[in-house]
């Protein structure tokens, strides 16, 4: 009994002014581990009165929250054992403020990535414009986002980057979205016809809705063409380059079997001999 209250009460010096025995150590093992418990039944119980949709954020947001407890737990259990952690905190006052700057923006992301998990700013399949980059969500986690561009590319966005810029969410109000194809015609064009042709082309197009009829507007008369703008809505935005594409190859083809010129910009060269 003697030997095991001599190894119980063995001390390690931290500092001076600080010692740390093995009963402590091992008490601090014990409360953590009962804390451990207590959070993953706290979880489980929650999570079964929650939806699938909520408890991926739910979870998010408690794996984050749960480290901020075992913190806690390991002061007062320091204090309770008779360390005194302020002292101990008071002599590493360089390297906390040192590891708080190094770590500012990782808790800006992570603070980022609760606010969006809980007021959904964003969802998985969400298609989203940010940075000039267009990516399709995949996997929201509390420090990033991961997105896969549309020519399948793993994008990895820090999460602050969503509350701090500008942010295009293509599929907010929905999954359908409005595009558009600009084109110009030679002077002297029939109008008429080249409406009809970019009509027919839109509504030909198996991915183009039919539930919200493509429109045709005549945007401006330019310096050597006149300039009409093709509106259309699809059900995938994601995919909105290879339909622009198609949409264009289609009417540059109709354009040519009705002698539809598209002109491009020219310039008289007067050259002066003196």
């Amino acid at each position: 009994m003697d030997k095991i209250k001599e190894i119980l009460n063995f001390s390690f010096e931290l500092t001076d002014k600080i010692h740390i025995d093995v009963k402590t150590i091992l008490f601090l093992l014990f409360i953590l581990l009962v804390t451990n418990i207590v959070l993953k039944v706290t979880m489980r119980i929650v999570k079964k009165r929650l939806n699938d949709e909520d408890k991926d954020k739910f979870t998010g947001v408690f794996n984050f929250v749960k480290y901020f407890i075992y913190i806690l737990v390991i002061i007062i259990g320091l204090e309770s054992s008779g360390v005194e952690v302020s002292v101990l905190l008071a002599g590493s006052a360089a390297l906390l403020v040192g590891l708080g700057l190094g770590l500012q923006t990782l808790f800006q992301d992570i603070i980022s990535g609760i606010f969006m998990l809980v007021d959904k700013t964003l969802s998985v399949n969400d298609i989203v414009e940010i940075d000039g980059k267009i990516g399709k969500i995949e996997e929201i986690k509390l420090r990033t986002t991961r997105a896969v561009t549309i020519d399948d590319k793993v994008l990895i966005i820090p999460n602050h980057k969503f509350l701090t810029e500008s942010l295009f969410n293509w599929t907010q109000n929905g999954v359908q979205t409005t595009e558009g194809v600009e084109v110009g015609v030679a002077y002297g064009s029939d109008v008429e016809l080249v409406r009809e042709i970019l009509l027919e082309v839109a509504r030909e197009n198996p991915k183009v809705l039919k539930s919200n009829a493509p429109k045709v507007l005549f945007t401006d008369f330019g310096d050597s063409a006149l300039q009409f703008r093709l509106l259309f809505s699809i059900k995938n935005g994601y995919e909105h380059l290879q339909i622009k594409s198609d949409l264009r190859f289609e009417i540059d083809k109709r354009f040519r079997e009705n002698n539809i010129q598209i002109p491009f910009p020219q310039r008289d060269v007067h050259i002066i001999k003196k």
